[in-house]
């Protein structure tokens, strides 16, 4: 970064999926602007009340909260006519009467070549000095309307994604044309049939959205495992340990139909392909609630990369090492407080840099409206998470 670092446009990113978030801090990085985050719109309100040097809005649409982010995006316009806004959505895509002016709108997943040229031609060239990216990239079939340059050709690699996201379209309408048929042979009455095409659409338009987001989030997990390896071995064993521990979240969610989980079996999913045969170096003592999909997804990602750091640094890299996982309810305030303890493990130090583990475990606690302390005792390495019960427990 350079000395005079007030000289580089920030840009504010709203998105309140941690891992995305993430993704878009990287592109604003890497276009050379300097991000500032955001969860939701009234923290993102917030934010543009309390300083002046914003110069461009980055938001998702859909949010929970006060205000999505189209809602967001014409309060901005109108409050703060001089900051430039760009919409993402992986399910909804406005109309040019929908959207403030001048604004420009884009679908998930972000190719990010895209973005970095639509950045830079709507702030400028930015002046931050970044490394090279070389994760791979999902292409976004949205048309790309700037009067920019045509981007590069695309890579093997983004041929084969995109083919992929062809397929996965033909099979949703394929399921579309066979659900007719089904119908018919079942000599369902029009008033029937009628209602079953709209639950068939619904069940559709719900099947789309959630293959959007994952397509979104593993693009996020391969960008951020590639980013900082030391090499593309590390970086391919790193993304392929994030992407099993989020299959396994979601195994986990099918199993209850994604509506919620137990707390201590997403702790001990995401654990058990890292305990010996038989050895029990994972030890649990806390009350079972039911959590969101939301935060299952959340925890066990993070668990993941505590199990794979302990392996290799910490308790699980010797043989007599363990790890301790405590929680507690504490019905008065409604907050759940979470610590992971590492014993007998080697002495423990502090890493040199900030690591896209350590982001993501830090990410956690704005994601769940939460706090996360990381302490690297001599005795042993400890997590812990203080969170609010309304952010996790299912209703």
């Amino acid at each position: 970064m350079p000395e005079d670092s007030a000289k580089v446009p920030n840009v504010l990113i709203v998105e309140d999926e941690m891992m995305l978030r993430m993704r878009a801090v990287d592109i604003v990085e890497d276009a050379g602007f300097c991000p500032v985050e955001a969860v939701n719109a009234d923290e993102a309100l917030s934010i543009l009340e309390s300083r002046t040097d914003i110069s461009l809005l980055f938001t998702d649409i859909q949010m929970p909260g006060s205000m999505d982010g189209l809602k967001l995006a014409h309060a901005v316009h109108d409050r703060w006519p001089g900051i430039k806004i760009i919409l993402v959505s992986g399910q909804v895509n406005p109309s040019e009467e929908e959207k403030p002016a001048d604004s420009r709108f884009f679908g998930k997943p972000l190719s990010q070549e895209k973005m970095i040229a639509e950045l830079q031609a709507m702030v400028g060239a930015g002046a931050l000095t970044t490394v090279p990216n070389a994760a791979l990239l999902l292409v976004d079939e949205t048309p790309f309307r700037t009067t920019s340059a045509e981007p590069s050709p695309r890579s093997a690699q983004e041929v084969v994604l995109s083919a992929q996201n062809d397929s996965l379209r033909l099979l949703l309408e394929q399921a579309g044309i066979d659900a007719e048929v089904l119908l018919a042979q079942a000599g369902i009455d029009a008033k029937e049939r009628e209602a079953a095409d709209k639950l068939q659409k619904l069940i559709l338009g719900e099947l789309h959205h959630r293959i959007k987001n994952t397509l979104a989030t593993v693009s996020a997990i391969a960008s951020q495992s590639f980013r900082a390896a030391p090499s593309v071995e590390h970086g391919q064993k790193a993304m392929e340990g994030r992407l099993l521990a989020l299959g396994r979240a979601h195994d986990l969610l099918m199993q209850v139909s994604w509506s919620n989980a137990s707390l201590t079996h997403t702790f001990i999913g995401a654990t058990e392909p890292y305990d010996s045969q038989g050895a029990r170096r994972f030890h649990f003592n806390g009350p079972d609630i039911r959590i969101t999909s939301n935060a299952v997804i959340a925890l066990a990602m993070t668990f993941n990369e505590l199990c794979t750091n302990t392996t290799k640094f910490g308790a699980l890299s010797t043989p007599v090492g363990r790890v301790e996982i405590a929680w507690t309810i504490d019905d008065a305030n409604r907050q759940l407080g979470l610590t992971w303890t590492e014993r007998g493990g080697p002495p423990v130090q502090a890493p040199a840099r900030r690591s896209f583990g350590t982001r993501m475990m830090q990410s956690l606690g704005q994601q769940l409206n939460g706090q996360v302390q990381l302490a690297y005792e001599p005795a042993g390495f400890v997590y812990s998470l203080d969170v609010p019960l309304s952010s996790i427990a299912a209703a």
